[in-house]
């Protein structure tokens, strides 16, 4: 959400934000809104004041014995009058909300130019994709010919974009979790969180999946939402709050299913487990102070290349470009991956700094340690990293000439001393 003192101040300036991202001028008809408000809240106040007169002179011509019916007929039509442009100020008022909730967040001023994902900024890389001595295999051809990968069976169950794992694969799943999780928790400060799946309008509505991201989510008879991503429920813990500046940054993962209708996504990445309705995620969420943040988005990011390198995968680090950073972020860093079986960077992390634009829909503040008034905090969100991409990425980057995939040592503890499949 944008703080209209922003759209009043500079209209020209926060239209030019807005063209960075490829919509229209809107400050016009924000503002617009905003004047039909503020004109009848004005007017509403003024014929209130002449209402409390009124009452008064009342009073007294009743003190005195006198007549005051002519005065308490225009106090009626007063109230009439009020109650009209009190129902105006409100319509006005939902308008302009309904004109800003529907825009995205500014972006950062480093965030490059661009269309779309062409357009993004390789800031850096780590490792050499390998050349490898035999064919390199798609993870779903590996996983098909270990027998350990489902798909026929998922479909009849659910569906299309659904997988069954078995045996040591879903185990080597379940490994992935758990390392990424012990990680962020173990070592890299965060607070572990068991989340609901299901939520309701509000919490969707905080961190900007309503109402623009409707038909990307899944919804439930009693009203309810299955959550995309942990970041959802994670955030919003600190709804409606008011949190002291010396309990911050807060730091929260999560290890959870993920849920997306992939509405947009016809005809791509129809085989295999690249894009799936269910899925699951580690995810790491920071509330912070304004002044922190953009150190913050830098440590987060580093926690998900951590968990990358760990696992001996080649990947780098990008810089979204204006038309392709999401709706909520000012900034973002994805960081993708060599997939060998596709010859292709994938991503499998998105590390993104909301500043205070989810904080305002909220409404979650922090008072500073002066104790003047409150003030917005800034809101961070980061894969650390998505588990089916993580395995998707280990299948194919530790493939074997014989069919087998090695497994990272770092997953040992979860193997059960399993250092191979097949």
């Amino acid at each position: 959400m944008h703080d209209i003192r922003i759209v009043r101040a500079d209209p020209a300036a926060f239209d030019a934000a807005l063209a960075r991202r490829g919509l229209p001028a809107m400050a016009g008809s924000i503002l617009e809104q905003d004047a039909t408000r503020r004109a009848a809240q004005t007017a509403a106040q003024e014929l209130q004041a002449r209402r409390n007169q009124i009452s008064k002179e009342i009073g007294q011509a009743r003190r005195a014995g006198q007549e005051s019916s002519a005065l308490e007929a225009e106090g009626a039509t007063l109230r009439g009058r009020m109650e009209s442009l009190e129902a105006e100020a409100k319509a006005a008022d939902q308008r302009q909300v309904a004109l800003l909730e529907a825009l995205p967040n500014i972006l950062d001023a480093e965030v490059p130019e661009g269309r779309d994902e062409a357009d993004n900024v390789v800031l850096h890389q780590h490792g050499t994709p390998p050349v490898l001595d035999f064919p390199a295999r798609q993870h779903f051809e590996i996983g098909e010919a270990l027998g350990l990968m489902d798909f026929a069976g998922a479909a009849k169950l659910a569906g299309a974009r659904f997988t069954v794992l078995r045996g040591a694969l879903a185990r080597l799943e379940r490994a992935l979790g758990q390392y990424m999780v012990a990680l962020h928790t173990g070592e890299h400060g965060y607070e572990e969180a068991a989340v609901p799946l299901l939520v309701n309008d509000a919490t969707m509505y905080g961190t900007g999946q309503l109402p623009k991201f409707r038909e990307d989510l899944f919804r439930t008879e009693d009203g309810r939402w299955l959550i995309p991503t942990a970041e959802v429920p994670l955030t919003n813990l600190v709804a409606g709050e008011i949190l002291a500046e010396d309990s911050l940054p807060l730091r929260f993962a999560a290890l959870s299913p993920c849920f997306r209708s992939e509405a947009g996504s016809a005809g791509r990445d129809t085989r295999g487990m690249l894009r799936q309705h269910q899925f699951t995620k580690a995810e790491m969420v920071s509330i912070t102070t304004p002044d922190q943040s953009a150190d913050e988005h830098e440590r987060m990011t580093r926690c998900a290349e951590r968990v990358l390198t760990e696992l001996g995968l080649v990947w780098r680090r990008v810089l979204l470009c204006s038309g392709d950073t999401g709706f909520a972020s000012a900034r973002t860093y994805d960081l993708e991956v060599w997939l060998p079986g596709q010859g292709a960077w994938r991503e499998i992390s998105s590390c993104s700094n909301c500043r205070d634009f989810q904080a305002r829909r909220m409404n979650a503040r922090f008072r500073p340690k002066d104790g003047k008034g409150t003030a917005f905090p800034h809101t961070l969100n980061g894969s650390g990293v998505a588990v089916g991409r993580a395995l998707i990425a280990v299948l194919e980057t530790h493939q074997q000439a014989d069919g087998s995939v090695a497994i990272p040592e770092v997953l040992a503890p979860w193997m059960g001393g399993l250092s191979r499949l097949g």
